[in-house]
Formats: C-alpha cells, structure tokens, sequence
C-alpha cells in the first residue's frame, strides 16, 4: 500500500473525500450467507440500473472513525453499537444483516490496510463509511435478490480548527425529518436527501443548520440535521427520547453515559423548542463533530443566545472527557475503545 507522502499535508484536510488505497466488498444472496469479503483497490462498482437501491432507496450506512491516540495506538470507538445498529437498520429495509463478526473484521481489515492514512494524533481521523446496498435488478416493490456490503475509508481533517467554536441554528416549521412508525430511527439512505434542501437553505440565511420538530405535535425538538440534540438547565441534561423518529446517535448515548458518571442527571424526555430556548447551555453531537456548541436558535421572531454567545462549561466539559477518551489522552473507565493490528493478515482478492 502506498499511502500519502512523508511530506502529505495533514493540516489542509477537511470534512471530504480523499481517495485512500482499498476497499472491503462482499457480497450475498437475499436468504443465503454472506460470501467472504475481499480488500480490493479503491474504485468503480458496477451496478444493474434496476438495482434495488436506485430505484427504491434500499440502503444504509454508518459512520466512525479510527484514530492514532497519544501512545501511537489505532483505536475505533464502539464498532460494536455500530455493527449493531447497522443489523437493525438492515432488518427495518428488508435486507440481510452482516454479522457483527464480519463487520468489524472489515473495517479492521479497511484501517489496518489504509493506517498510512490515519493522520498523527489530534490532527484528524480515518472516517470510516460502512454501507449496505440492495445491489441486485428488481422491478417491484419487493426487496432485491442480492446485496453489497462495503467499507472503504477517507482521512479527515479536525470538525473544529483551533478549538470548539459555537453554530447558530434554526428552527424549521415547514419541514420535517420523521414520522412515527417511518424509518427515522434507521441510518437509511433516503433519510438525508430530504435535509439537503432545507440545510442548503439555511445556510444562505447565515445559519449552520435546521433544527426539526416532531412532525405530529409541531413543538418538540427531534434532531439538528443529521445530528443529536441537548440543551441544559439548571446543571441538567436535557436530550429528546427516542421515540422511532430520531437516530439513536453513539455519541449521543456516549454523552449520556459520561454526563452521569460525571454526576449529572441526564433526562431523556419530549424537550419542546420553548423550553430549549430558554436553555442554559445547548448543543448538538455526531460522529463528525463529536459536540457542536450552539450559540443560538432563532425560531420564527425569537432568537436566543446561549450564556454570552460562547461555548458553555458543561458543553466544554464533556467534549473534553470525550476526547480524551477517544484519543486516550485520559482513561477509557467504560471500555469504549477498540484497538487495531497495523499488521493484521488481510484477506486480499
């Protein structure tokens, strides 16, 4: 494997796609096992034009990273919750789960044979995208006769350059992410076209991103884009619950998890959008970005600015705590991290 040059410059990298070495592809038959997957070089899949994918949208995808910590490890963070929300995302479309098994030995296989491409600690990620396609011809509406299961990988640049930095965000009345008894709570490919618009949108307007409500009431915040929301108040958490409509974020559970070992109380509840205004601190998280701090959320004539505009202390506190963990810069108390062979055999094709 090639991998960039010893001169590659790691600080010009972004949130994009950067062409790495491999790939990991297998393939199966609706109701048979899933063949052994192969690394091959990155590049072109053919695909039928009646792909079940194409035409109705059969698909879904995750989103990780592995990272060089400080002791020069390679580490992912929870595969297994991602492996596992992939089988569930798998099952709600109709298609065949990867094994958990198998799934984390490819992307092992993907970082182990991309590790030239991991930039040096605290200067970026190997963002690492699985995705599952209905790849095989179908006409009705039916679920495709066969499936792709890929993994292929692209370094990353740092989601905030030079520290946390607080977005402004707004509130849609127009438009929905969700609704009951739909696939909201499944990372699904057609989940996210949808948002390109009303982002797109947005962001003309000076905001980073739209805040969607519930599409039944009107009034209770769901997600931020393609992200998780908190809001705090009087020293307590405050996050939507997971009611079908909203994607279970890792980070977002991992939150969770820190904030009450830490001693706070995290309640997971309906949070209507005139009680996140009048919040103490909010902000968002993901894979990307790990935690946005918001600044502010305006919301028709209403806008509110969070303390003085600036990344609040709790926001601040458990950002940090995350990051530790991932890079182990502090101890990993739950036991998140996965360690990566640089060396691991590889099942060439």
């Amino acid at each position: 494997m090639t991998g960039p040059e010893k001169d590659f410059d790691w600080d010009s990298l972004t949130f994009s796609l950067t062409q790495t070495d491999v790939m990991y592809v297998a393939t199966c038959n609706l109701g048979e096992a899933w063949d052994e997957g192969e690394i091959k070089p990155y590049g072109m899949l053919e695909i039928d034009p009646a792909a079940g994918v194409l035409n109705y949208g059969q698909g879904i995808f995750e989103g990780m990273k592995a990272q060089r910590t400080l002791q020069g490890r390679i580490a992912l963070f929870r595969p297994e919750e991602n492996a596992r929300r992939f089988q569930r995302g798998a099952a709600r479309l109709g298609m065949p789960p990867v094994p958990e098994s198998m799934f984390i030995d490819a992307i092992e296989q993907v970082v182990a044979a991309n590790s030239a491409w991991i930039p040096p600690s605290g200067r970026g990620a190997l963002y690492v995208r699985p995705v599952l396609w209905g790849t095989g011809p179908i006409m009705g509406v039916a679920p495709a006769p066969s499936y792709t299961f890929c993994v292929y990988v692209t370094p990353v640049g740092p989601y905030f350059r030079g520290g946390l930095s607080c977005i402004d965000l707004l509130i849609s009345d127009q438009f929905h992410r969700a609704a009951p008894g739909g696939s909201g709570e499944v990372k699904a490919i057609g989940n996210y076209a949808p948002g390109m618009m009303p982002s797109k949108n947005a962001k003309k307007s000076g905001y980073a991103e739209v805040i969607y409500l519930d599409a039944v009431h009107h009034e209770y915040i769901e997600e931020v884009g393609a992200a998780n929301f908190f809001c705090i108040k009087d020293e307590v958490l405050y996050t939507p619950e997971l009611t079908g409509t909203i994607l279970p974020g890792i980070t977002r559970d991992s939150i969770i998890e820190i904030a009450r070992h830490r001693g706070y109380e995290v309640v997971e509840t309906l949070v209507s959008s005139k009680f996140a205004l009048a919040a103490d601190e909010s902000f968002c998280c993901g894979t990307a970005a790990v935690i946005s701090p918001i600044g502010t959320i305006t919301h028709g004539d209403s806008k509110s600015v969070f303390g003085d505009g600036g990344v609040g202390p709790i926001t601040r506190e458990l950002y940090n705590a995350l990051i530790g963990i991932q890079t182990e810069i502090a101890a990993d108390p739950f036991g998140w991290l996965h360690a990566v062979d640089e060396e691991l055999p590889l099942n060439l094709c």
